[in-house]
């Protein structure tokens, strides 16, 4: 139990380490908090200090979730009979650890992303069907919309539905522990985007933007 409850604690510090703001004062020399949206994630990084910088945040972001889930599927399923059944719950269990870190840094004033990218590599674990469609989703968006926020929320919700219905065919008799923690990381993305879904209705929300330019 130990090593179950540690694999947890571990998941959630590699959620806290911001890729975002540890590029930003590297490469930029300033708190992407302080610019733009005021976010710690990929976007705002990108929008700010451009594409490349976007993108090595967007990978650190996407391993440092799979990770975590990684070490919590091997932990969960070697500590607890019934390995492989317990294996799943290690791996939504530290994910949505991760995702609470990434949102609520402990090493950065409890103030981070949104948690979009770090989903992507939580789901990769737990659900990676799902995070294929969902990443399908979010890209039409983008293409459709250009809004990053309407596009993440779409995809937000569509993985986490499209995880219910692979587990209830795949694994029924593990469908609610998975459906539950699933459903709580993508409420948790969606609170994150409030302001986003303020700016929406008043029309107010920026399109994507790359280094000031669109």
């Amino acid at each position: 139990m130990i090593y179950a409850v540690l694999s947890v604690i571990l998941a959630y510090l590699l959620g806290s380490i911001s890729f975002a703001i540890i590029f930003s004062k590297i490469f930029m020399k300033k708190d992407v908090r302080e610019l733009g949206s005021g976010n710690a994630g990929t976007t705002n990084i990108m929008r700010t200090g451009g594409f490349g910088l976007g993108a090595i945040t967007f990978l650190g972001d996407v391993f440092k979730g799979f990770l975590a889930c990684f070490i919590g599927k091997l932990v969960f399923a070697n500590v607890f009979e019934n390995g492989e059944c317990w294996a799943i719950y290690g791996a939504f269990i530290c994910g949505l650890a991760c995702m609470l870190g990434h949102v609520f840094p402990i090493f950065f004033q409890f103030k981070g992303g949104k948690g979009i990218a770090t989903s992507v590599g939580i789901f990769a674990v737990c659900c990676w069907p799902a995070i294929l469609i969902g990443l399908a989703i979010f890209a039409l968006g983008v293409l459709i919309t250009k809004i990053v926020s309407v596009s993440s929320i779409a995809a937000a919700v569509t993985v986490v539905v499209c995880t219910m219905i692979f587990s209830f065919i795949n694994a029924p008799a593990n469908f609610w522990p998975q459906a539950v923690l699933a459903t709580v990381m993508g409420v948790l993305v969606i609170v994150k985007h409030s302001e986003n879904i303020k700016r929406l209705i008043n029309g107010t929300e920026k399109k994507l933007t790359i280094g000031g330019k669109k």
